[in-house]
């Protein structure tokens, strides 16, 4: 499910800079702990006079967010570069990609559209070069040339995204004081974390909130659970099977990573308000259950975005905090992460329009956005001390330890299932149907609209 979630905003600390005075440039070159080498770099490229439009989903503070990195990008090239951003950018950008009339570049909320339109021969290729320094310097590399790697026109797979400003799915909130009044510890693997689920039952606590009511989208929630438990318990290539669908939503692994998430829902004993309680509690209240007094549950399994719905004055870090929601330790599976995130594909080509994207390797492109807020990267090369926010820091420590990055998959299936029977199926799931049974049905599904 495909939920967007910006930080908090926290004060610029010295170690950022300070905000640059001629607005054009929000820190002075030189100043703070960015990587000002690679800004530096790019002073040797002259495209004045030249034009590179880009076209994205982000509005609002988000896009005055990429207008100021963007502007470094015009101050080393001397380019003038104009972002559009809209809220029906998916529908606009295969409208004007067919009139013939695209962006040079757009940047697409998650793979699918772009597989679609590179398809119809409506992308260029970035080429082997990029996706060998995505493998050598994104944490995980291989996850994102995967993501960004689609069939052309004539059917041949060539890299067409490049991923920048990721959202982090595998995350577990819990209050440090309720651990503390304990002696309960993060738990370090799955197998630490079902321990402690037990344990805290032993100590007459309820380990769990866990909530799928999202109105119209409701089940949501527990596509989240599976694909992290997919993750967890089957190989990347698997899970990539199970979301193209080569592999049958009723194969026995899917079966498996959805018993594993009752194994945690449809316990009476682990979850607040029973098991009958999670198809009906709505997913925005359901971490509420974290700052009652008594705790009603103990840790609550989230993406990063939930802190909206936290009581109001809760503050990330000390009234609550969060742990990497961990893997088998049995299971040489390494680290997965699920996620979401936002790619840059070429739409209209152009030398200029090329330097723009090798602009996004420099460390400079992804600081000047971490030191303001509610962006993370998996940019090894980056310098983590600009972070003004010690939550996104964290997260982001977690995203650049990762070993596999995997897209929320319900996003990536076609939208009768990701965002209907899978959904459906999930609550019926929840609410004691057989695993079996409901992969079958949404199989069914799939195969009907193939």
């Amino acid at each position: 499910m495909k939920i967007r979630f910006y930080a908090g905003a926290a004060a610029l600390a010295l170690v950022a800079g300070t905000a640059y005075a001629d607005g054009h440039m929000k820190f002075a070159p030189g100043d703070g702990a960015f990587t000002w080498d690679s800004f530096e770099s790019f002073k040797g490229q002259d495209f004045s006079g030249e034009t590179i439009t880009i076209a994205g989903p982000w509005t609002a503070e988000d896009r005055d967010l990429v207008e100021s990195v963007i502007a470094y990008f015009e101050e080393a090239t001397g380019a003038n570069v104009e972002y559009n951003g809209s809220d029906s950018f998916e529908q606009q950008i295969v409208i004007d990609t067919e009139a013939g009339s695209p962006p040079n570049i757009a940047i697409f909320p998650q793979p699918g559209l772009a597989a679609d339109l590179a398809a119809k021969g409506f992308l260029s290729p970035l080429g082997e070069e990029t996706a060998t320094w995505v493998r050598d310097n994104y944490a995980a590399g291989q996850s994102w040339v995967d993501l960004g790697t689609y069939a052309g026109k004539e059917g041949a797979d060539e890299l067409y995204g490049f991923f920048y400003k990721v959202d982090v799915k595998s995350l577990v909130w819990y209050s440090p004081e309720n651990f503390e009044d304990f002696g309960y510890e993060v738990p370090e693997s799955m197998e630490d974390l079902k321990a402690l689920t037990d344990q805290i039952v032993a100590d007459a606590g309820t380990p769990w909130c866990i909530g799928l009511g999202s109105g119209g989208a409701t089940g949501w929630p527990a596509t989240d659970w599976v694909e992290d438990m997919m993750l967890r318990t089957a190989s990347p290539e698997d899970y990539d099977a199970w979301v193209s669908n080569e592999m049958p939503f009723d194969d026995p692994k899917v079966i498996a990573a959805i018993e594993e998430f009752g194994s945690f829902a449809r316990n009476d004993d682990y979850v607040a308000g029973g098991a009958g309680a999670v198809a009906s509690t709505d997913f925005r209240d359901s971490p509420k259950g974290l700052f009652s007094s008594p705790p009603q549950c103990y840790m609550h399994r989230q993406a990063s975005f939930i802190p909206s719905f936290f009581p109001e004055g809760t503050s990330v870090g000390e009234d609550v905090d969060f742990f990497y929601f961990p893997s088998y330790a049995e299971k040489d599976l390494g680290k997965p992460v699920l996620g979401a995130g936002t790619l840059f594909s070429i739409t209209k080509d152009s030398p200029a329009t090329r330097a723009f994207m090798e602009f996004l390797k420099t460390p400079i492109a992804h600081e000047v956005w971490m030191a303001q807020k509610g962006f993370l990267t998996p940019h090894k090369g980056v310098n983590v001390e600009v972070f003004t926010d010690p939550t996104v820091a964290k997260m982001n420590d977690i995203l650049l330890n990762a070993d596999t990055f995997r897209f929320d998959g319900s996003d990536l299936m076609p939208g009768a299932v990701g965002a209907g029977v899978f959904w459906t199926g999930m609550v019926d799931y929840a609410g004691g149907k057989d695993a079996g049974e409901v992969a079958k049905s949404i199989q069914e599904t799939w195969d009907s609209i193939k």
